[in-house]
């Protein structure tokens, strides 16, 4: 079977596209493995496929680099986004559906193979962010819960912005083996059967920060990743609230594993619209969202979608083999 291919990244988050509105083409597990393998296939984080959907614009289904079906991906919508415009399908705004529901997108402007698209996120209810503490209660848990710099802190949180996260600020997040610090994590008994996500965070200034992730199915640390840093974002405000009371009751904000005044970290202020800077390994991403009392509302993923290259590939249904032509 001769597949047409194109590839895209998101700062550095890369991604196999191929575009299925006949909605012929099936790929085992394997066979999506094999294309994303970066020496025997394509080379990618993960495969997408570009569906028809009636009513909406296209469908988005993601696949993890190791083959399986997996929850949202930020990075990923905004790279489809990109792909849409380049089969004609939208012109500047898409609606399109993903595992976890509708999203938007829009696009800001585009200049020669880099397109500036913004993806609207799900609204987040403040009650199911949980901090770390509350979910390894269970005995059987090995994370230990202290404030040295290389184990989750007091200043961590679970988060699902579309997948589902793991969250540690630190002083400093180069101090940090991401891989292996990221995958006891990920597979701790705390967050069977699914696993998740892990995201370390450092805090560079107000509204700044920079972010490594180990994501799950990729089993690594991936250059970036939309919905951690959207998560991060999101966990950065709750701590931006916990500082403004710490700093009102008179209370040393050091006790939540972040040694930085409030006025450096910043205040949230419910009601009012905040936008933060994230700086990741493979670029640098904007997410901005609306204060309201119990919930985190009109939530967007902005940064740069990159055209890499197109091509087409053999797969042989039978062995697995694929072979590039590009």
């Amino acid at each position: 079977m001769k597949l047409a291919f194109s590839k895209y990244h998101g700062t550095g988050n890369d991604f196999i596209l191929i575009d299925n509105r006949g909605g012929n083409i099936r790929l085992t597990r394997d066979q999506i493995a094999l294309l994303c393998d970066r020496h025997l296939g394509i080379g990618a984080d993960g495969l997408m496929f570009l569906n028809t959907r009636e009513g909406y614009d296209f469908g988005m289904s993601y696949y993890n680099s190791d083959g399986n079906e997996s929850t949202l991906c930020g990075n990923g919508g905004r790279c489809i986004t990109a792909f849409a415009r380049s089969l004609d399908l939208i012109k500047f705004n898409a609606r399109f559906t993903a595992i976890d529901g509708e999203h938007t997108a829009e696009i800001i402007n585009k200049i020669g193979e880099i397109t500036s698209i913004r993806l609207k996120m799900s609204d987040i209810d403040k009650s199911k962010i949980q901090e770390l503490k509350s979910k390894i209660q269970n005995p059987k848990s090995k994370i230990i819960y202290h404030t040295s710099s290389l184990v989750p802190r007091p200043s961590s949180f679970v988060i699902n912005t579309g997948s589902p996260h793991c969250l540690i600020f630190m002083e400093d997040t180069s101090a940090i083996d991401v891989g292996q610090e990221g995958r006891k994590i990920r597979y701790d008994t705390v967050f069977e059967p699914e696993g998740t996500n892990v995201d370390f965070v450092q805090i560079l200034e107000n509204n700044h920060l920079f972010v490594r992730t180990y994501e799950r199915g990729v089993e690594d640390e991936t250059l970036s990743c939309g919905t951690g840093v959207t998560a991060a974002a999101l966990a950065y405000a709750i701590i931006k609230l916990q500082a403004m009371r710490h700093e009102a009751h008179g209370i040393d904000h050091q006790a939540s594993g972040i040694r930085y005044p409030a006025s450096r970290i910043g205040v949230e202020i419910p009601g009012t619209r905040d936008s933060i800077r994230i700086e990741t390994r493979g670029g640098l991403l904007t997410v901005t969202f609306r204060h309201e009392a119990d919930r985190f509302t009109d939530i967007w993923l902005e940064g740069p979608a990159e055209f890499v290259f197109k091509g087409e590939i053999e797969v042989n249904r039978e062995t697995k083999d694929v072979r590039r032509k590009m």
